[in-house]
């Protein structure tokens, strides 16, 4: 009995003894070792007797080589990296000029240990598009400025033909897909995407900072994740963080011999470092820009795997910020020299204080009111001991209900000047003020010259708010109101400083005329300087849309 017992143990202890040593065989790694000669070449693409660092491109190719690697990584000394196993890659230098990089090959090994060598070279770069930076970051360094989807315009994204125009003449997606609409409701979940681009001393950089990825079915199969809907840091770790912007010159088919609406493409390109990407996620970060200005760009880029192009369209303005009013519905641009028109200006005429204890006279002289060189100048004078001014009005020439009103002015600077960009309600001949309404897109204030309010009044209350602006008697700016049944709101330079809310107990239900004046003294106005002779009110445009 004992020694069957003996034998039973025997026989367990062997049976663990091979178990552990099948088991360690299973998990056991073979040797670390460091890759060892390791080497890589520098081609200087059109690097030659004369040119020395190159032909411009900044183009240049790379071969790397060592013993016992697995991988190489390639830091190019620009701030960017690449991951290539066979060793061999090209990158391109977009820095404008002659500039010295220090590349690092990195040779892998088993383990992730890593065996490196460095080289310098200089790199001559020739291209540069200064202007298309501006507009996408800002002329200065430490500017910056953030683009959104044109989700309220049509066509803002699309699919195209990537090597073939199909006869058209035209790289244009609408060829093959022309149905996108503003706010479309399969992308809505990608319209609230922000991107800023910055000015910096070293360049442009790029960062998402608000917004998830939008992700195509036709590359949403590659990535075994849902498509035509949006997806987070998850599913695209890359999304987010600041990035690196690169120009160069484009090399597509589409960007160097098709158009787009007939126009020919910018041919230039850029591409954002670290896998960044403008909301629309198809693995790639180098887009052709077809065309771009101060507020839009149009852009196409060409999915991972060269199967579709893809274009989209961005603005700095805010898509669910807007306008309503769409439609220019009367305007003067003040473009014949000489006295206004007066099929859309009449005149308010003379003295009485106007209800504010001002001090002018308002006249319809040419030395008060003239148009030239593109602007009307209402211009306030000193004559002896009394003031002239001029006040113009649209009443009974022009009035509206709902819409937007943008006029671009530039201000008096002297003291006592009390400039105005308002309207009145058209019964007001009927019901007299304050029972009419008024409404005060922009009064500028006597003492402070870059103090601006805006203000409405009715019979028994009023409510306005007041606006810091620099230059405004220096510079033109932009003065404008939109209104609606619902919503009062005043803009200075595209930016709101005061919003009502509108009902049917206001009188800002009915139409309303235009009025543009500059007063002297009175409750805004002030002191007059004592030394005061004459200034100007010069508007460059009145426009009103529905």
């Amino acid at each position: 009995m004992i020694m069957n017992k003996l034998n039973i143990y025997i026989s367990l202890l062997i049976l663990f003894l091979f178990s552990a040593s099948c088991e360690k065989d299973k998990y056991e790694f073979g040797d670390i070792i460091a890759p060892s000669n390791v080497g890589f070449t520098i081609e200087i693409v059109g690097q030659d007797g004369e040119n020395p660092n190159g032909d411009g491109s900044g183009v240049v190719n790379l071969i790397a080589t060592a013993d016992n690697e697995i991988n190489y990584r390639f830091d190019f000394g620009d701030g960017k990296s690449v991951m290539s196993p066979s060793g061999i890659t090209s990158h391109m230098y977009t820095n404008t000029g002659l500039n010295t990089y220090h590349i690092v090959v990195n040779a892998i090994g088993t383990g992730g240990v890593m065996s490196s060598v460095v080289k310098t070279v200089e790199i001559y770069v020739s291209f540069s598009d200064e202007e298309a930076e501006n507009f996408l970051a800002g002329a200065n360094v430490g500017d910056s400025k953030t683009w959104y989807w044109a989700a309220n315009l049509p066509l803002h994204v699309g699919l195209g033909p990537v090597e073939d125009d199909y006869g058209n003449g035209e790289f244009a997606w609408e060829a093959w897909w022309n149905g996108i609409q503003p706010f479309d409701e399969e992308k809505s979940c990608m319209y609230e995407d922000q991107f800023v681009f910055s000015k910096t001393a070293d360049g442009i950089t790029f960062e998402q900072t608000q917004g998830p990825a939008f992700i195509p079915g036709t590359h949403a199969g590659t990535m075994g994740v849902d498509g035509d809907t949006c997806h987070g840091v998850d599913v695209v770790p890359d999304m987010y963080g600041e990035k690196i912007v690169s120009f160069f010159p484009s090399t597509s088919k589409a960007a160097l011999e098709g158009a787009y609406n007939g126009e020919p493409y910018r041919q230039t390109s850029f591409e954002i470092s670290d896998g960044g990407f403008m909301g629309w996620f198809a693995g790639t970060s180098t887009y052709d820009i077809i065309y771009i200005t101060e507020n839009e760009m149009r852009v196409r880029f060409i999915e991972e795997g060269d199967d579709y192009a893809w274009y989209a369209l961005y603005q700095t303005q805010d898509p669910f910020e807007v306008s309503n009013f769409p439609d220019l519905v009367w305007s003067d641009e003040f473009d014949t020299d000489g006295a206004p028109d007066s099929s859309k200006w009449t005149f308010d005429l003379g003295a009485g204080g106007w209800g504010n204890n001002e001090e002018q006279t308002y006249t319809d002289d040419i030395g008060n009111v003239i148009i030239e060189d593109g602007v009307l100048k209402i211009t306030a004078i000193k004559e002896g001991d009394d003031y002239t001014s001029a006040r113009l009005k649209t009443q009974g020439l022009f009035d509206f209900k709902y819409g937007k009103v943008e006029v671009k002015a530039k201000l008096p600077v002297a003291q006592g000047t009390w400039p105005a960009v308002w309207m009145l309600g058209t019964n007001f001949d009927e019901v007299g003020w304050p029972v009419c309404g008024e409404m005060d897109i922009m009064e500028q204030t006597g003492d402070n010259k870059d103090n601006i309010l805006g203000t409405f009044h009715w019979d028994g209350g009023s409510y306005g708010e007041s606006t810091s602006i620099e230059n405004a008697s220096t510079e033109f700016h932009t003065y404008a109101m939109e209104w609606t049944a619902e919503s009062i709101k005043i803009f200075v330079d595209d930016i709101k400083y005061v919003e009502m809310a509108n009902d049917t107990a206001l009188p800002f239900d009915e139409n309303f005329f235009l009025i543009l004046n500059v007063a002297m003294g009175g409750t805004l106005g002030g002191t007059i300087d004592p030394n005061f002779t004459n200034d100007v009110m010069e508007v460059d445009y009145v426009r009103v849309y529905q």
